[in-house]
């Protein structure tokens, strides 16, 4: 247990990890995040770490919601198009760190790069038209 007191009722409070109910645009979803949390009156405190968990768990409901590309599939498509992270920015869009936080879920990528990245998934060659110095090797 934590010696924080509820900013609310100044209750005890303890560290540890609950369901949290996520809502957006009329979506709801629960996710399991850690905090403080009192004992008395159930009232959540999130700093540092935890806040960060739970942006994660809001951009990855944001992105299901609005049917853009979760972190996984963007990872997965880069790397079947053979580019590393700065030159999918470079290429792609979204400058040399883009890739980076879309995958590890810091940022949520735009309607158009998620649309772009699966045109990519579908067809490659396409890559092509982008880097006509470069032949994309068959995977």
């Amino acid at each position: 247990m934590t010696s924080r007191k509820c900013p609310e009722c100044s209750g005890a409070m303890v560290h540890e990890i609950r369901p949290i109910e996520l809502t957006y645009k009329g979506e709801a979803e629960t996710a399991m995040i850690e905090g403080d949390y009192c004992l008395t009156c159930g009232e959540g405190v999130h700093t540092g770490k935890d806040l960060d968990e739970s942006d994660l768990a809001l951009n990855r409901m944001k992105a299901r919601v609005e049917g853009l590309l979760l972190p996984a599939e963007i990872k997965r498509i880069r790397q079947k198009l053979h580019l590393n992270q700065r030159q999918a920015g470079d290429v792609l869009g979204g400058g040399p760190n883009a890739f980076y936080r879309y995958e590890r879920g810091d940022l949520l990528p735009s309607a158009a790069i998620s649309n772009l990245l699966r045109v990519m998934d579908a067809m490659p060659e396409a890559l092509d038209v982008l880097l006509p110095e470069r032949k994309l090797v068959a995977a």
